[in-house]
């Protein structure tokens, strides 16, 4: 059986750009994950996201994993980036839409050499 902490590093590993929120981005259930969503949409690329209500284990067990205590948290490449505070920073310094970017070509060119292909 798999465990908690087992189903989130493989939900980290597998997305390149996840956002673990509070509801979905076409419906956020909170203000700072809505702000996230917006943030995230404006750099342009696909992201993937895990809503922590519907998923309550995970909503208990990241926290801990991830040493952060709030949601949203954002994950680019296995790395976390942090929460809505931080995204809106990295944001306006220009700094979170090459990051993303850079991952989403990563990506496409790794899908094309059938890297992650099963």
């Amino acid at each position: 059986m798999t465990t908690i902490i087992e189903k989130i590093k493989k939900q980290i590993a597998e997305n390149p750009i996840l956002l673990y929120m509070k509801g979905s981005p076409k419906l956020p259930s909170c203000g700072f994950s809505a702000k996230a969503v917006k943030i995230l949409s404006a750099c342009g690329e696909h992201f993937s996201y895990v809503d922590v209500l519907t998923n309550p284990d995970i909503r208990i067990e990241l926290p801990k994993y991830a040493n952060w205590p709030t949601f949203p948290q954002l994950w680019i490449d296995g790395e976390l980036i942090g929460g809505c505070d931080i995204l809106i920073e990295m944001y306006h310094r220009g700094e979170l839409k090459p990051l993303v970017q850079k991952i989403s070509i990563k990506n496409i060119k790794e899908d094309s050499l059938g890297i992650n292909s099963e």
